[in-house]
């Protein structure tokens, strides 16, 4: 258990080890919530790729992506068609 002093001003120093164990640096994000009664603390980075991969889970199989490289022709494909909307009738 770690604990830690709040300022006056509402500022927290979160301990070194707690720090460690988020993979928090200087200038890192927290996030809070509450969770069946208690606060929980986790690095904010991690919170949101952790709800993106649950929000797109399955959606590679969907669309057929099976790697890399499948990866990067689908960027290149969604460039390209961005490109076509935006400049390419007025070229």
């Amino acid at each position: 258990m770690e604990v830690a002093r709040i300022t006056s001003g509402g500022q927290v120093t979160v301990p070194i080890g707690i720090r460690d164990k988020l993979g928090l640096s200087g200038g890192g994000k927290i996030v809070f919530w509450e969770d069946a009664g208690r606060i929980v603390v986790a690095n904010a980075a991690k919170s949101v790729f952790d709800d993106m991969r649950t929000a797109f889970a399955g959606e590679a199989e969907r669309l057929g992506l099976k790697d890399e490289q499948d990866v990067a022709a689908l960027v290149d494909e969604v460039r390209e068609e961005m490109w076509n909307e935006c400049y390419a009738y007025n070229a």
